[in-house]
């Protein structure tokens, strides 16, 4: 038998497809970019997983996988395929879709069987077989867990989400992993609880290390999903026609469309954060500290404003930078507000068995922008080994970020714009830290009000609108203030990062004579303190 193919031929063999020309125009891929992008995957990793749109191909590409697996010899790491789909009907689509893929493949193969399959019950379970020259089988048959006892090979599970028993389904198919086996789990979604969303929230978390592919139906149609069903049926393409066909796609599904085309679980109740996990997380030795402005302080002249900041920092925050643990890693996170909400700083350090242990908490309110860099700034710089500081670049808070940047450099001050491509990935191991307790929180009423903000939205983890601001215990207006600059502390946490030991270019003495603080440097003097501006 020929060796298997290198990922980068996958979605070339052969180089056309006679049944599909179109016109005399060229030959095309068998597989679409993202299908390639699956088998790619695959043939790098023993288990896979996939969130996908409705009717995008992916049975077509995964049965080109199990051709090319089952039918290699032993030497090439062939092996039987054992696909498992909710329902028969489904078990004989994927044998006929693997039996068209052997013919193109010209790999010699028996016709398709229909026997019954000994999953260990008296009756055994109906299901669809194909051999191949090389020994090794593809077996697709109705779910059962028992089903895999006892075998070995590579496990398909498609729309894994609508199986009875996924868990158990799972953990059947893992155990074929011992003797190196490959597991895909493949399926659109069915909500937000059920365990194949939760699967993936773990992949993302970290807690499972399998990679996660998601794709979308315009992520299909930008890679020509139309373009191949134009060809298929032989009509012509043009972007018109391509545009009426997903909008009525779209229309046709309706409300059901995030879940079954955008790939968004929906949201079918519960708390992301239960109150109970976050009260357990936080403990009354971690200090939390306020400030706010009192009105007008705005227009005090530059010099009054800079002496009340500096005077706070060295009477509130000075105490707790001094306590900080030189051995110990820091890392930063910030939520920026001026006006209506609280510009939150969150300082951490890195503890020996891992645990993110929060230093203390400040929150600002009304504090002019250019005191907000100075405070910020002051606490970077007297925080020990500080190796990470990721900070709300969204809005106004980018004039902070930006600052900050370029004082302590790219390496160590991440600018944050969220999306909810950050959350989707960023969320799920923030979550995972405070389960596996390993992040310590601060003990405070406003704070567990904050981390009670985040909601599932989209399919994905993130804060509530706008609209459900919350009063805090000052009579304030609250938007998860707090909760936004935990997460980025975490985020900063887990950034890549080289440790620092910072040297001010002027000692501490010659920042007191000239009446500075000690973080101002050399590089700083037409646009430090002294002069005027920040």
């Amino acid at each position: 038998m020929k060796p298997r193919p290198a990922a980068e031929d996958f979605g070339r063999l052969p180089a056309e497809i006679p049944s599909l020309g179109h016109n005399g125009g060229p030959p095309m891929d068998l597989l679409l970019a993202y299908q390639k992008h699956l088998l790619e995957t695959t043939a790098l990793f023993p288990v896979v997983v996939v969130e996908k749109s409705r009717r995008i191909g992916y049975t077509w590409a995964i049965a080109a996988d199990a051709v090319l697996t089952s039918a290699a010899g032993k030497a090439a790491k062939g092996m039987d395929t054992l696909y498992i789909g909710y329902n028969l009907d489904m078990a004989r689509e994927f044998i006929d879709t693997c039996g068209a893929w052997a013919r193109l493949f010209d790999k010699a193969c028996s016709a398709m069987s229909e026997e019954l399959f000994d999953d260990g019950s008296d009756d055994g379970i109906k299901a669809f077989r194909i051999s191949f020259a090389s020994g090794f089988e593809i077996v697709a048959l109705a779910s059962r867990p028992r089903s895999l006892r006892g075998r070995q090979g590579y496990v398909i599970i498609d729309e894994a989400a609508f199986h009875d028993d996924l868990d158990e389904l799972l953990k059947a198919a893992m155990a074929l992993l011992i003797w190196g086996g490959k597991v895909a789990v493949i399926s659109t979604h069915n909500g937000t609880a059920h365990p194949f969303n939760q699967l993936i929230d773990a992949c993302r978390a970290g807690k499972k290390p399998y990679p996660v592919l998601r794709v979308t139906f315009d992520d299909a149609l930008k890679d020509g999903l139309f373009r191949r069903i134009c060809l298929v049926k032989g009509d012509d393409w043009s972007q018109e026609a391509e545009d009426v066909w997903a909008a009525g796609i779209y229309a046709s599904y309706g409300d059901a469309a995030d879940e079954e085309l955008r790939v968004i679980p929906k949201n079918k109740g519960g708390t992301w954060l239960p109150r109970d996990l976050v009260v357990a997380r936080m403990s009354a030795e971690i200090p939390v500290l306020r400030w706010e402005c009192e009105p007008g302080f705005v227009d005090l002249p530059d010099f009054a404003r800079r002496a009340a900041a500096l005077a706070w920092c060295e009477e509130h925050l000075k105490p707790l930078l001094d306590r900080l643990d030189p051995t110990r890693q820091s890392v930063y996170g910030h939520d920026y507000a001026r006006l209506r909400d609280a510009s939150v700083g969150w300082p951490a350090q890195i503890m020996s068995d891992l645990t993110l242990r929060t230093a203390f908490v400040f929150e600002l309110r009304n504090v002019p922008d250019e005191e907000q860099k100075l405070i910020v700034r002051y606490v970077l710089d007297r925080m020990p080994r500080l190796v990470k500081a990721a900070i709300d670049a969204g809005g106004n808070g980018a004039s902070l970020a930006e600052r900050m940047r370029q004082l302590f450099g790219p390496d160590r001050v991440e600018e944050v714009k969220f999306s909810t491509e950050w959350y989707r990935v960023n969320m799920p191991p923030f979550k995972a830290a405070l389960e596996g307790a390993s992040m310590l929180l601060a003990k405070d009423a406003d704070i567990l009000v904050d981390f009670g903000q985040f909601e599932m939205r989209d399919g994905v983890a993130q804060l509530k609108r706008h609209q459900a601001r919350t009063t805090g215990t000052d009579g304030h207006k609250r938007h998860g203030d707090a909760g936004i600059a935990a997460v980025l502390a975490h985020y900063a946490s887990r950034l890549p990062a080289q440790s620092y030991g910072y040297e001010p270019a002027r000692s501490a003495e010659a920042n007191r004579r000239h009446d500075l603080p000690d973080f101002t440097d050399d590089d700083d003097r037409g646009f430090g303190f002294g002069a005027g501006g920040y």
